[in-house]
Order: C-alpha cells, then structure tokens, then sequence
C-alpha cells in the first residue's frame, strides 16, 4: 500500500511537472510504482519484482542526469532503496521458498553494499580541489597602509583596519596544529532574557588584543577585558541596551582601541576601548579600568540618532566597530531591513576620537551640509546606509564605505538620483572633509539586497595601492585605492528585464572578469531534498517560479528565484589575504533565495506592517514578511529556498565553500566544499554524519605565515585549519556552540593563542552561547 500511495503522489505531481515543461521520469516512475503496489497488495511477487527495476533504472537514470555527484544522488538513490528493503522483506512473505528469509536478507544486505559503494564511487570521482601551485611565502610581501602592527597583538577587527585578517606568527604550523587544546574558555553571561530574544542572537564579535589585554564585546554590548594569557577577567562595562532596541540581530561586532596622541600613559583614558551600541550610541571606557571617559561625549557617551528625526525602537544601530583614520571614528549604522521606505537616514557621521565631537557628515542628499542638519531639519530619510564595516587607510587619509542600498530593498521606483548613485557602490570619503573622493558601483537599481557586506582589503597590487573587493553577487573586483579604477577586469553582461518595473531595470550589470565566486546558472536538475517527493516539489517550484538567470528581477504574480541569494557570495565575513604569497582566502555561499513581492492589499490582510505598528515577534529569517511601507509591494523571501515540511533546501549541496585564489592572475589556486553534514537533516534532525557537504556560513577566515587558515563560520560548530597549500583540513575541534565570527591570535609571553567568540548565530540556526574560547599548543 505504501508503495501504491507514493507512487500515486509521484504520478499526481509527476503529470503537474511533465505539464510545466519539467522531467518525465516521476511520471513514469509513479505510474509503474501504483503497478507494483497494486500488485503487491495481491500477492503477487511480480510487484517486487517490477519495484526492484524501478530501482535499479532510478540508479543508472540519476547517473545520466547528474553524474558523479554523490550529494545529488542521495534523493534520487537513498529513499528508493530504504523502500526497497521492506519491499524484500514483502516478497519473503510471499515465497514458499524454505531459505526465502535467508535469500531476502542476501538481497537487503547486496542492495546496501551496492547503494554505498554508489555513494562512495560517485564521492571518489570528484574533482581534485587542488588546481595549482601556492606561490612562495616572501615572493609578495606589501606594506600595510594602516599604520598598525599585527603578530604579537590585534588591534583592530580585520587585524588592522587595511582588513587582511592575516598574522606574521608561525609557532603554530602544520605539523603541530594537531596538538592544539582549549587552555581557557570562559562565559561572558550574556544570554538571551527570553525565548523570543533568542531569535535574535547572533554573536559575531571578533576579539582585539592590544598590549597586555584582550577586549571583546557582547551581542547586547558589555565590554569586557580579560588576561589573554588565562582569561581572567579584569573588568567589564554594560551599556544598559533594552531588548526593544535590537534590530534584526542582536551582535557586537567588535570594538576600537584608540590611544590618544599626547596624554602620558598613566591618565584616565589615555588609551580607550570605544564600542557603538544596538541604541546607536558611541560609548568610550579606560581601557585599564572600564570607566567611562568624561571627555568624551556626555560622561563618556555620544547619541548618532541626533538629527535624525523620529526612530522607532529597533530602527537604527551600530553592530559593527567604528573605523578609526586620523583620529576620527567614522561609523555608519544598520537601518532595520524591509520596513519603510521612508526609514531613518542612512547618513555616515565622523566624530572626534577624543572628544565625541561630530567632525563631520555626509548626507547624500545634503551635500552641502558638513555638520548637524540645521535647525528645524533631519538628516535625509531612506538613504542608503552602511551596516558594515569600513577599512581605512592611514598615509591616505582615506575611509571605504561598503554602502548598503535605500529603504525598501526590493523595490526601486521611489529612490532619488543620489540614491541611485551610491548605492550598492563602495564610496572612498576624506577622512578629513567626510566628502566622497570616488565611488565604485556594483549593481545598478538593485532589487535583490545585494548590498556590500564585508570590508574591501586594502594591498598593493602590481606596485600600485589597491584593494579587494567581495561582493554578495560572488564578483571579486581589485580597485585603486587613490581613484576606484578597477585594476582588473571589469564587463557588462546582459540582464533579464520585466519584473514589477521593468521600465527601472538595467539593460546590463557590471561583473569581474578577474573573478568570481558565482556558479553556473541553476537547472531543474540542481533541485535536491530528502526524496523523490520533495525533489519533485523543488522541481515544480522551480518551473513555476521566474528564472532568467543571474538578476532575474522580482515579480508579484508568481515567485522568482534569486541566485547567489542575499546571504552571498561573500557577506560581512570578508576575504583574508596572505600578503606575503599574494593569495586570497574567500569563504563563500552558495544558495538561492525564493522572492515574492506582495501586493499592499495582500499584506495588510496578513498583518504585515512596520515594527513599531505591529511588532509581534522579531528574529526569523530577513525578508521573510517585511512590509516594505510607503511601497506598493510588501516582500516575503524564502532565505536559502527550503521546504517548509522538511526543512531542507532546494538546491542540491554544496551550500558554502572556502576557496583560495592567486592574486596576481585571479586563478583559483583550490576549490573545496565547506562543512560538514553533522549538525544537518531533515525536520531539523542532526544526521551527525563527519561528511563534508558544504553548509552556509558567516564570518571569516585568519591566514598565518606558516601558511594555515583557521576558520569557523559554518552551521557544523566546529573550528578547523585548513592548510593553505592544499585546502585540506589539518585539524578541527567541537565548539560548545554555533562559530558565526571570524577568529584571532595574538602571541603572549613567548605563546601563540587562537580565540573565538562562540556564541552561534540565530539566522545560520546554530546553538546560542556566552562561551569565548582560546587554543594554543601545548607548553
């Protein structure tokens, strides 16, 4: 019978897909499956065996269609052989055979062996990851323009604020890193006050490490110094941040060490530990005592929302560190996602390191303007913002702003000329002036929230002053960090039109030619999940929705699929690079996002309104229900395309891979999947099964002169190095939780320490903790 039953599913569905344009064989496999269950229920033996060629035909037909690609194998194999077992078991109760069970079990047992040695020869013949030589260590060594050292400490996020995430310490080495032990871990207390707060979690803080202390911050924004030697504490500062002031993820990036030019070492706050909070202060303590710092601010406090208007509870944060250049704290904010498209401004401000006096502004719609609106105005609403972080470059006087897009993502009719200019652009300003010196853009009119999310880093290129900059799209661009020219190549391809604007739709995008981290364009045959059912419903969606290719535009009538989806390519994690072998390490996504637009009416029967007028529950998924206010189009997006029942998604595996790349040709130097299938299944199931499978990931990679990549990122909690001449992993460990922030090390009294924040992340689903752990060799 339940051969019957899911072969009648298959056939029903089968016949919808065969009608959209879509594969025959779960049709015809339907069919023949009602057949053999039909016949089954009969007794008659013939069902097996017409069962057991469904199977063996289901095998040599998901070789045709996909080949030696183990992952994609699984649906189209796996089910269909565990039915088969009870099948055999069926058909031993219809023999009068004597030896029937012991044949049947002879049967199990070869259809076990075959099905795993598919598996496993299909896994073999992938492709050696490994695609060329790693250059010599030495051959390319470049100067960092930052004017901060890096090895023996970290002081800033990217190690620097150039954002290489590379250290020159080698005492931890490929041939020892096998021996690494946890030496401390401790708990910053910083848990979510209740369920509902749990949904917002994400720590994505990357300690720094200057002198004798280590500084980190927590998702609600306590400060806290520790011993690096031992993790001791040495004192801590909560903010006070109310749970109505987290926007859609309550993260503390990491935080600014500023020593103040002229003040003799033993003053309050000579040297100082500045954060930006998720209610959008600017908050300075002593970095010996924690205190406050009465010179700065208002007893140690700067409010960025001044001049902004009315901000709702939520709408406007700062979760990624100030960059500090000549002794200004330049910061953007997060402008909470999918809203209204008349939210708070974007506006980039640049205050005094010592004073939290506001140097300057820079309003895009205000040009004019240097400093605070004048009386009676606000800063211009629904500009673009910037979310992440900025490099900076000292000898320059130059800050690189990853510039996020206008209010209301997906749609781009109600945006102004300068929005249209800088968004989506990485925007060089005057450290001094806070005006624009040049401006690069990536996406033009962008519907599909591919903002910049990491940091450019900044290195020399072929003896010019560069930088590299990843984008969510997958695209890898070098730059001149004087003028925004690109340094390689830079082409326009042709996009698909139509959408709900197609009147605002570029008839071209710009793409590297250098390179990219993007796939191929999906097919049918890409669709995954569990079984041939949820294969099949992947297939329908996929016929049914609006694909054209990469910036296939959003639609009202139907879902689109978007790919890369808005997670990446690369997100805030960024790149690492190796200056002295000239390689890049980009870990990246690689997933679909499922889009709709929702007409107004439709959204205000669902309820769907802006925070601050329905707030209900927060956290979830972005996109999925945001109202998009003062638009005529609400937006629901299926983050990574999953399946509601099973929760798995669409696309077939990989879903994130780590890649290193020659900088100076743009080749891939190797290739591999990144994470590991242990902490993913169905229905949310962990499988446990130690097999790399390729999972989404957030935060970066560190590269060390002895050549090794340490990394966390992905939803398997583990930590791991990965050998840069290789890509092999050379060492992993469990985490207590979820390792969404990018990793550091620094050298204490003659030891090598790595330190990551593990506190899992609840968009990436990963276990939520207050653990900070710290690795180093054995004495």
């Amino acid at each position: 019978m339940l051969v019957a039953l899911i072969g009648l599913v298959l056939a029903i569905g089968g016949a919808w897909l065969a009608v959209l344009g879509g594969s025959l064989y779960y049709l015809l496999t339907g069919v023949v499956m009602v057949v053999a269950g039909v016949l089954l229920v009969r007794g008659r033996m013939l069902g097996g065996w017409i069962y057991l060629a469904i199977v063996v035909l289901s095998a040599l037909w998901a070789w045709w269609e996909v080949g030696a690609n183990a992952w994609a194998q699984v649906p189209r194999v796996i089910a269909p052989v565990v039915l088969l077992l009870a099948v055999i078991a069926a058909m031993a109760t219809l023999s009068r055979r004597q030896d029937r069970w012991r044949l049947a079990l002879i049967g199990m047992a070869a259809a076990l062996v075959l099905t795993t040695a598919d598996f496993w020869v299909a896994a073999a013949n992938q492709p050696n990851p490994v695609l060329a030589a790693l250059p010599a260590a030495g051959t390319r060594g470049m100067g960092d323009p930052s004017g901060q050292q890096v090895g023996a400490d970290w002081p800033a996020y990217g190690g620097t604020t150039g954002a290489r995430r590379y250290s020159p310490l080698t005492q931890i080495n490929a041939e020892n890193v096998g021996k690494l032990r946890r030496v401390w871990t401790i708990h910053t207390g910083d848990l979510p006050s209740s369920p509902q707060i749990r949904n917002t979690y994400g720590a994505e803080n990357t300690p720094l490490k200057v002198g004798d202390s280590l500084y980190l911050c927590t998702p609600k924004n306590i400060m806290i110094a520790l011993d690096p030697a031992t993790g001791k504490e040495r004192w801590r500062y909560d903010p006070k941040v109310p749970d109505n002031a987290i926007p859609y993820t309550a993260a503390c990036r990491g935080v600014v060490h500023y020593a103040v030019p002229g003040m003799a070492a033993d003053q309050p706050c000579a040297t100082r530990i500045i954060e930006g909070t998720l209610d959008a202060r600017l908050i300075a303590v002593d970095a010996r005592s924690g205190r406050l710092c009465a010179d700065f601010g208002t007893n140690g406090q700067v409010d960025a929302k001044v001049g902004m208007g009315k901000v709702p509870d939520g709408f406007v944060s700062i979760n990624s560190p100030p960059t500090l250049v000549r002794g200004v704290l330049v910061t953007g904010h997060q402008v909470l996602d999918g809203q209204d498209r008349w939210a708070p401004s974007g506006v980039i401000q640049g205050f005094d390191a010592r004073t939290g006096q506001l140097r300057w502004a820079w309003d895009m719609m205000h040009p004019e303007w240097s400093g605070a609106p004048p009386q009676g105005q606000e800063w211009a609403r629904g500009t673009p913002n910037m979310w992440t972080m900025a490099s900076g470059d000292e000898q320059l006087g130059l800050v690189y702003l990853p510039m996020g897009n206008a209010a209301a993502d997906y749609y781009s009719s109600l945006r102004r000329p300068q929005e249209n200019e800088f968004a989506t652009s990485l925007v060089a300003l005057d450290v001094t002036t806070g005006k624009p010196r040049w401006r690069f853009q990536a996406v033009r009119k962008d519907v599909w929230d591919y903002d910049f999310g990491a940091q450019a880093t900044l290195v020399d290129y072929k003896g010019a002053p560069a930088l590299v900059l990843p984008s969510k799209q997958g695209d890898i661009y070098v730059l001149d960090r004087r003028t925004g020219q690109p340094l390689t190549p830079v082409g326009e391809m042709r996009v698909p039109g139509g959408g709900v604007e197609p009147e605002q739709r570029a008839a071209t995008q710009p793409v590297s030619l250098w390179h990219t981290l993007r796939k191929p364009d999906l097919t049918e045959r890409d669709m995954w999940g569990m079984s041939p059912i949820d294969q099949m419903i992947c297939r329908i969606q996929f016929r049914r929705a609006s694909y054209k290719g990469f910036f296939t535009p959003p639609e009202s009538d139907r879902h689109s699929i978007e790919y890369p989806g808005y997670n990446g390519g690369t997100d805030w994690g960024g790149i690492a690079v190796d200056p002295a072998r000239g390689v890049i390490v980009a870990n990246y996504n690689d997933m679909p996002n499922y889009v709709r637009l929702v007409p107004r009416a439709e959204a205000d029967k669902l309820g769907w309104a802006p925070r601050d007028q329905a707030r209900g529950e927060i956290g979830g998924a972005e996109g999925a229900g945001d109202p998009q206010a003062n638009t005529p189009f609400a937006i629901n997006v299926n983050a990574g395309w999953r399946l509601p029942f099973t929760g798995m998604l669409c696309k077939q595996p990989p879903y994130g891979g780590i890649r290193a790349i020659d900088m100076a040709t743009g080749k891939t130097i190797w290739d591999r999947a990144f994470g590991e299938a242990r902490t993913n299944g169905p229905f949310g199931i962990p499988s446990m099964l130690p097999i790399t499978i390729g999972t989404p990931n957030n935060g970066g990679a560190v590269v060390t002169a002895s050549g090794l990549v340490f990394i966390a990122a992905a939803t398997d909690n583990l930590i791991r190095a990965i050998d840069l001449n290789t890509g092999k992993t050379v060492w992993k460990d469990v985490l207590p939780s979820g390792g969404q922030a990018t990793p550091m090390t620094y050298e204490m009294n003659g030891k090598q320490y790595l330190v990551l924040y593990a506190g899992g992340h609840h968009f990436m689903e990963t276990p939520v903790s207050d653990e900070v752990v710290a690795y180093a060799l054995p004495s």
